[in-house]
């Protein structure tokens, strides 16, 4: 991998493909090698990158408080220092609200935004206090019980399941507890979606059982170019779980 010093971070990434810039933000509590299934898909059109976001898989982590702003601000930092001034931004789930913090505060730089399995809204208030729960046994506890609860929610395919219990276990429990933090403070973001100006394609299973399928719709209603496209018989990981449809549906941005 390669490695960026950003915001006072080092943040690991992958870079393949060529050209239009698309950045592919992991979700939580994950990192970069989950979009892997769709990057031979992908990097016929476009200049990949894959970062690993503060805190996860090869990056660095930071132990003092941070918003889902800070890690939107390290992608374009990352931008910065590869040189790139406009990509294409495309997030699942968590990876998703850092999308949109970024479409937030760098809407000249999005040529295009794609959101996998997540939404606009903001935590209830009941998530928002199970989420600090949360980071409180897992800075007591480590991941373990994170990983084992998630990944039965993420698909219904038990290989998968493994595979992604493994993933989880190999992340820091720093790491994750400040992701958790910072989606529990995030802004509602469903203001801004009828200000994008740039194409937006959103990608959701019908078997998603942690976002449900109407915040997509929701969010597509909102926006003025927006594609939705809905997967059968897939859950919380469409780029795992059908990467051939995802990267269809991801292309449209090119």
């Amino acid at each position: 991998m390669f490695k960026a010093y950003v915001n006072g971070i080092e943040l690991a990434y992958e870079r393949c493909g060529r050209g239009t810039p698309l950045v592919l933000i992991h979700g939580y509590p994950l990192d970069h090698t989950i979009w892997n299934p769709v990057v031979p898909l992908l990097e016929a059109s476009f200049d990949l990158i894959l970062p690993d976001l503060r805190g996860f898989g090869q990056s660095g982590t930071v132990r003092i408080r941070f918003l889902l702003t800070d890690m939107a601000a390290d992608i374009a930092a990352l931008l910065d220092n590869l040189k790139i001034k406009t990509a294409v931004i495309a997030g699942h789930s968590m990876g998703g609200y850092i999308a949109l913090a970024f479409a937030r505060c760098y809407p000249s730089r999005l040529l295009g935004l794609g959101l996998v399995a997540s939404q606009a809204l903001a935590d209830a208030p009941e998530r928002k206090a199970g989420r600090t729960q949360e980071e409180e046994h897992i800075l007591a506890h480590g991941v373990w019980d994170v990983a084992e609860g998630m990944s039965i929610k993420l698909t219904a395919d038990p290989v998968l399941q493994s595979k992604l219990k493994d993933l989880m276990l190999q992340q820091r429990p720093e790491g994750v507890a400040g992701a958790l933090r910072a989606m529990a403070d995030r802004l509602d973001s469903t203001d801004i979606l009828s200000s994008f100006d740039f194409p937006v394609t959103i990608i959701h299973g019908l078997a998603d059982r942690i976002v449900p399928i109407e915040r997509a719709r929701e969010a597509r209603a909102a926006v003025k170019k927006g594609t939705l496209v809905e997967i059968e018989g897939v859950g919380h990981m469409p780029m795992m779980e059908a990467p051939q449809i995802t990267a269809e549906a991801l292309n449209t941005l090119h």
